[in-house]
């Protein structure tokens, strides 16, 4: 238990680990907001391909 202490505390007064624990904390927050909004996130990701199929075929069509 000791060693787990240790290691807690040398990693909380460690600089770079709290920039590893900002960035896991940043990850943690855009993936929560990701879920939260998949639908929407899905539909207009589907809106965007939708659209740029629709232009590339009228390219072609011009042709």
């Amino acid at each position: 238990m000791s060693a787990v202490s240790n290691w807690f505390t040398k990693f909380w007064e460690d600089e770079e680990g709290l920039q590893t624990l900002e960035i896991m904390l940043i990850i943690a927050v855009i993936v929560v907001i990701a879920l939260a909004f998949r639908k929407q996130i899905s539909s207009w990701v589907k809106d965007l391909l939708d659209f740029g199929g629709n232009k590339v075929k009228e390219f072609q069509s011009d042709k």
